[in-house]
């Protein structure tokens, strides 16, 4: 059973939330400020966090970058139907999913199991550290390091570089990565778009030209480990 704080200031969303949680079989609270949810971190960390952007006082991004700068608790994002950029800064804040209002509760639950899912299978250890040149990757210790300086990594940052990193030389398209990064049959493309721009700008010398994270143009991304010649679709 895992812990999950629901954050909305909307009575009916709120309920409806918990509701469908605990019927999924989660331990479930629930606050309505961003003031609030941070105070319930602080006293009683959850597994796992639901989180509305808007929010009175706090807003959701903001207590999103607060709870990155203490940990790597998974947080879920509730945006404003076709509200694109508030998306996307939730992803630039390290939000690992995202739910759409009005949402259907049961892919709400779908979402959580998911991140919930992953969060647990990092926790398990899986073999022996992966060295690319000077970046080294360990899943079991749930590190990274570019030569030999830890990478602040969000979880779903370190997914899709621990995936990557295992499948050099692969070319893999965006609707590949959420199926295999995020366990989505479906979703936004911005989602990997997003990732990988912040996931480049933390293992690349020049982002904007990247040596290892590369573009196939017309396809997605391929990891190319170090010492392969400079591609030219980068």
């Amino acid at each position: 059973m895992a812990k999950v704080l629901v954050v909305d200031d909307d009575h009916t969303v709120r309920e409806v939330a918990v509701s469908y949680l605990r019927a999924g079989g989660h331990d479930v609270a629930d606050v309505d400020s961003g003031e609030a949810a941070l105070r319930a971190m602080q006293a009683d960390p959850a597994d796992l966090v639901v989180l509305d952007l808007m929010l009175p006082g706090i807003d959701g991004l903001e207590v999103c970058r607060r709870l990155r700068a203490q940990g790597d608790v998974p947080v879920i994002m509730l945006t404003a139907l076709g509200n694109e950029a508030d998306r996307v800064v939730g992803l630039e804040r390290g939000a690992d999913d995202y739910v759409t209002k009005p949402f259907s509760p049961r892919e709400l639950v779908l979402r959580v199991d998911s991140v919930l899912r992953r969060a647990g299978e990092r926790s398990s250890p899986r073999g022996e550290p992966v060295t690319d040149g000077d970046l080294v990757v360990d899943a079991a210790g749930h590190t990274a390091t570019l030569r030999g300086v830890p990478l602040a990594l969000t979880a779903r940052e370190f997914d899709l570089l621990g995936f990557l990193i295992a499948h050099p030389g692969v070319a893999y398209s965006r609707d590949e990565l959420l199926q295999q990064v995020w366990g989505w049959s479906f979703g936004d493309h911005s989602t990997v778009t997003v990732h990988v721009r912040r996931l480049r700008e933390k293992v690349e010398d020049d982002p904007t030209t990247p040596r290892r994270l590369v573009t196939v143009w017309g396809v997605g991304y391929r990891w190319d480990p170090a010492g392969t010649e400079p591609p030219g679709d980068a």
